[in-house]
């Protein structure tokens, strides 16, 4: 009887215990902060070729509140604003928005400016895009309207891209992600294309290995050496996410 009693005593003391280290559990925090950085063999952007088809670095910062909303910014080492004529090297994205899920549908709607520092284009090459996306399952669409000109394209606002893509888990931190879009200049149809790639992914504790094939059916985006920066292409990058 005596044991049995301890026993009672001990499992009591460790429900109590299991109790209050519940109750003292750390709450979800109410936003968080993160940071990326990384090297790819060719900046590919909708498709086309931003550094020349040569390597660019890259790296970010992301904000996010347990409400929804978020704020963050990405850079990237280019080449075309000095190949179309322009200055500096540098793009700079901001961006900002919120998400949220309405029964088994995710969604994200916000604002982007690309920012060129300097780019001394005319039109500016700086852009502005509000945007809108869809999430059901593995495949998301997402739509971006520019509100101002478009990459310097002269009386481009209002041009759109409409794009369709998929994560598809393939475990141990295998992904594969088809996507496919088209870009529309307003007024300017030479410049609208469609883009495609399919890449594979493995993520190793935040360090993200990435290959991908991609590229566009347009032959109108050409650097100075008469490269087609659209084309067809094996794109290989590493990012870490800390």
């Amino acid at each position: 009887m005596k044991l049995n009693a301890s026993k009672s005593v001990i499992l009591a003391a460790l429900a109590l215990c299991g109790t209050a280290f519940a109750q003292s559990a750390a709450p979800a925090p109410e936003s968080t902060l993160a940071f990326n950085a990384g090297l790819t063999t060719d900046y590919r952007y909708r498709g086309v070729s931003q550094s020349r088809l040569k390597p660019a670095v890259q790296a970010g910062v992301d904000y996010a509140h347990a409400s929804g909303f978020y704020l963050g910014a990405w850079g990237s080492s280019i080449k075309w604003i000095k190949d179309s004529g322009g200055d500096g090297n540098l793009e700079l994205d901001i961006y900002g928005g919120y998400k949220g899920t309405a029964g088994d549908v995710g969604y994200d709607v916000g604002v982007l400016t690309y920012q060129y520092p300097s780019n001394k284009l005319n039109p500016s090459a700086n852009t502005t895009e509000i945007y809108g996306a869809v999430t059901f399952g593995v495949v998301t669409a997402k739509y971006s309207h520019s509100t101002t000109n478009l990459f310097g394209f002269a009386n481009s606002k209002n041009s759109g891209y409409l794009d369709i893509s998929a994560t598809i888990d393939l475990g141990n931190g295998w992904s594969l992600v088809p996507h496919v879009g088209h870009q529309r200049v307003a007024k300017n149809s030479a410049a609208s294309y469609t883009d495609y790639s399919i890449g594979v992914s493995k993520d190793i504790d935040g360090l993200i290995l990435t290959a991908a094939i991609v590229g566009t059916d347009s032959k109108f985006y050409v650097a100075p050496n008469g490269k087609n920066l659209g084309r067809d292409g094996l794109v290989l990058s590493i990012k870490k996410n800390f």
